[in-house]
């Protein structure tokens, strides 16, 4: 699977709340210049994929049709839309991706986009739980901030309160959202004001405060990936050592160890036992911090710590520029924004920028191999990718 399939080019809209009436505006944004970056023409592309969550986000459906719209050279280029909870942008590149390694064609497009901010705070509540398992899940209060309330609940239960370790991990992610353009939010609200409940700072979903949540955001997200053959022609071409999907049960109660993160756990070691690499021969990682207890968990998932220890990470400062281990240098979705269709791809636009020295006041000097991790859902579906660039 290796190798077979390279990025070549990508686009990326700011993320916040956006002019922007709807997500086929968002798309537009991104589709065009995307394929400039890339050094492609429309003709060019033989499929596209997009990655929009939607679920009552708009009445309009069929997103991947709207592409045309916007763009009518692509009209006629197949196109299809992926979901997969907070994970749909990943589901929709790595869609992108077989269907160029299985022959299909040579050049697709892949875009992620959502329009949040237009719906009441409520309503936004409420269609996020979709991504979660109603039937046993739905009563829980301040809808998905009150189901990973529930795991940092558990967690500390395991191994102690680390409140103070949720906060060093929004700091820390609010440090590296200055560097970022794009980001929604760039400010450096400190530790001290993290880690303190004010009007500012309540709780949302005990333990979780309102900075241990990441941000209900718009945005839009394009890659151009390409096949060995083409991409060998292009400007730039980053490669996927390898990539991976594992999934884990969708009902919180029915796991084994809820703050496991099982299915995540599964997916990095199956990454990086097919890279053939260690967690410390990457030179960054953009993760999915949708909750700053969940990026404190993938850190024991990606093997920076053992069961119970990922606070210590954030306690040591691995994670922080200059640290072991350099965790979401774009701000995450703590600071970038959760735009949810687009995440998955921003994500990846993320570290390909890293990867060609073109990351600007973000970019890490020598960055030559990334992870990414996407998840939808309470660690449901789990993406791993290993970045690094082949030209």
């Amino acid at each position: 699977m290796s190798g077979k399939a390279a990025i070549v080019g990508w686009a990326h809209t700011p993320f916040g709340k956006l002019e922007d009436p709807d997500v086929e505006t968002l798309m537009s944004r991104v589709s065009a210049s995307a394929l400039e970056h890339a050094g492609v023409s429309p003709r060019d592309v033989d499929a596209i994929t997009v990655g929009v969550f939607n679920n009552g986000f708009s009445k309009q459906g069929f997103e991947a049709a709207l592409v045309g719209v916007q763009m009518p050279e692509l009209s006629h280029v197949p196109a299809m839309r992926l979901e997969n909870a907070c994970a749909t942008g990943s589901a929709a590149l790595y869609a992108a991706l077989d269907f160029i390694e299985a022959g299909r064609g040579r050049i697709a497009l892949v875009i992620g986009a959502e329009k949040m901010t237009a719906t009441p705070t409520p309503e936004v509540g409420d269609i996020l739980l979709a991504a979660s398992y109603r039937r046993e899940e739905a009563q829980v209060d301040a809808g998905f901030a009150g189901i990973f309330g529930k795991l940092a609940q558990n967690y500390f239960q395991k191994y102690g309160d680390h409140s103070a370790e949720l906060a060093m991990i929004a700091a820390k992610n609010h440090v590296h959202g200055l560097s970022n353009p794009l980001a929604h939010m760039r400010k450096d609200f400190g530790f001290a004001f993290c880690n303190t409940i004010s009007d500012k700072n309540p709780y949302v979903a005990g333990p979780l405060r309102r900075t241990d949540c990441s941000l209900v955001s718009d945005g839009a997200a394009a890659l151009v990936v390409a096949d060995a053959e083409t991409a060998a022609t292009l400007r730039r071409a980053i490669a996927f050592r390898t990539r991976t999907q594992v999934n884990d049960l969708l009902p919180l109660a029915r796991r084994a160890n809820p703050v496991a993160f099982e299915g995540a756990r599964a997916a990095w070691a199956k990454a990086k036992a097919e890279a053939g690499i260690t967690i410390d021969q990457l030179d960054l990682v953009e993760t999915h911090d949708c909750f700053t207890i969940a990026e404190m968990i993938e850190y024991e998932a990606m093997g920076l710590a053992g069961p119970g220890e990922g606070w210590r990470v954030a306690r040591e400062g691995q994670t922080s520029r200059g640290g072991r281990l350099p965790v979401n240098l774009s701000g995450g979705l703590k600071s970038r924004g959760h735009p949810i269709g687009a995440t998955g791809v921003s994500q990846h636009v993320m570290a390909a920028m890293q990867l060609c020295n073109d990351a600007g006041d973000m970019q890490l000097q020598g960055a030559a191999m990334a992870g990414v991790f996407n998840m939808g859902g309470a660690a449901v579906a789990n993406y791993v990718s290993i970045l690094e660039r082949q030209r």
